[in-house]
């Protein structure tokens, strides 16, 4: 009986064994049977790729900029006072001294009125003074020297008579000392005109002209400065241009330094962009470039104006512009556009799209290519000219490498990929996912 048990035992054993075999067997089948589906959806990444090309390459510098117009005047007038009234309106040509508005100024009128009075009668006290005051004064002076010199010779003739009558004994001696003491008097009062006519002659005429002169030159500033005033009220423009701003209307009360009228200058206009100096310093006025305008159909034509002598301190680059016309207004003041500058060339350069180079976060450039092992793979690259679409590349490839145009960003090193298009690995996808649903 115990021999039977035992052969029982191990003839069960036997079929679990069995069993469990089968079934590790049917387990590996079925791992194999999921990882296969998984390793076909490990789909190559399609990407867009092509060898470098040889040939001609012109460098076009491009930067951002924002259109200006070739003149600006903000007017602001000196005084405050409302508003009487104005002769444009928003979207008017004016010309340069052209009345553009006109501000209250009865009081500033009436005030010139009362300095232009105090002027006139200034002048005419300085006429009085100058031609027939001082002439009169200076004339009188003479008289009275000539007469004084006059009556002092009579007296010394006199006194010279009544000397040789007293030595004769003809006349008393007090005769004699009353004819000496007059002339004395004559003397002393010759020497007083005499004195007068010098002081006139040498001081108190130039003395008198110049107070004349002082009073004169007061009341006629005075008067300038009232009509100044007056001219503050009349509003006219300094350029000519287009009024782009008139923010008030008659009645109201413009403040002194406020915006009254903006004027600007749109028969041209300027594309102001900031580039390095190594970039700048191999521009020259006149050189050509164009602007891209957004809704223009093509570029516009424009040529460099300036090339500021001196480096922008804040940004350490040199401000280039551009100057663009606009004869018939087309293009607008405050349009943000992408200039174009024409600069070298090179004749055999070998170049690729803009779109292959990848930047590194410290600057570096690279591209990423296709090995023989069907896999992309980084290559540093030293850059040169570019004309907007493709760039030179002065080393780092050669004519035969494979270079990843598009697609590259992103991309893992040793990554397998193929040429196409996108829309292959959509497809691709689609393929796989619908055999994995028929199976």
């Amino acid at each position: 009986m115990s021999k039977y048990v035992t052969l029982f035992r191990h003839t069960a054993c036997g079929r679990l064994a069995t069993q469990s075999a089968a079934m590790f067997l049917l387990g590996l089948s079925l791992d194999a049977c999921k990882k296969a589906p998984e390793a076909e959806t490990a789909v190559l990444v399609s990407v867009q790729a092509e060898h470098p090309e040889v040939g001609a390459i012109s460098e076009k510098i491009m930067a951002d900029a924002t259109l200006s117009p070739l003149a600006q005047a903000a007017i602001s007038p000196k005084i405050t006072a409302p508003v009487r009234t104005f002769y444009v309106q928003r979207g008017a040509k004016v010309k340069a001294g052209q009345l553009l508005a006109v501000l209250e100024n009865q009081d500033l009128t009436s005030q010139a009125l009362d300095n232009k009075g105090q002027y006139s009668a200034a002048q005419a006290s300085f006429e009085m003074q100058t031609k027939a005051q001082l002439p009169e004064d200076m004339k009188r002076a003479e008289l009275d020297v000539a007469q004084a010199r006059a009556q002092m010779d009579l007296q010394g003739q006199i006194v010279a008579a009544r000397q040789k009558l007293f030595q004769e004994g003809a006349i008393p001696g007090r005769d004699y000392d009353t004819a000496a003491a007059a002339l004395v008097q004559a003397k002393a009062a010759y020497d007083v005109a005499q004195n007068h006519l010098d002081s006139l002659r040498g001081v108190s005429n130039q003395a008198t002209l110049q107070q004349a002169q002082g009073q004169l030159s007061s009341a006629k500033g005075k008067y300038l400065a009232a009509e100044a005033q007056v001219s503050y009220s009349e509003i006219r423009s300094p350029i000519t241009g287009i009024v782009t701003d008139r923010p008030l209307f008659p009645g109201e009360t413009v403040t002194s330094g406020s915006t009254l009228i903006t004027v600007m200058d749109t028969s041209s206009l300027l594309a102001k962009v900031h580039l390095s100096q190594t970039v700048a310093q191999r521009l020259k006025v006149g050189d050509e470039a164009s602007v891209i305008v957004p809704g223009a159909d093509d570029p516009v034509p424009a040529k460099i104006s300036l090339v500021s002598p001196a480096l922008d301190p804040g940004s350490t680059t040199v401000e280039v512009w551009l100057r663009v016309a606009n004869g018939s207004g087309t293009y607008k003041a405050g349009t943000p556009v992408r200039t174009s500058i024409a600069g070298r060339s090179v004749e055999k350069a070998v170049k690729i799209p803009l779109t292959a180079i990848l930047t590194g976060q410290d600057g570096t450039k690279s591209v990423m290519v296709i090995g023989p092992d069907s896999a992309a793979h980084k290559k540093a690259v030293q850059l040169g000219i570019n004309d907007g679409d493709d760039v030179e590349v002065t080393q780092g490839l050669t004519v035969a490498d494979t270079v990843i145009t598009t697609g590259s960003y992103g991309l893992d090193e040793g990554a397998k990929v193929k040429v196409g298009k996108a829309e292959d690995d959509d497809k691709d996808a689609k393929d796989k996912a619908k055999a994995g649903d028929d199976k």
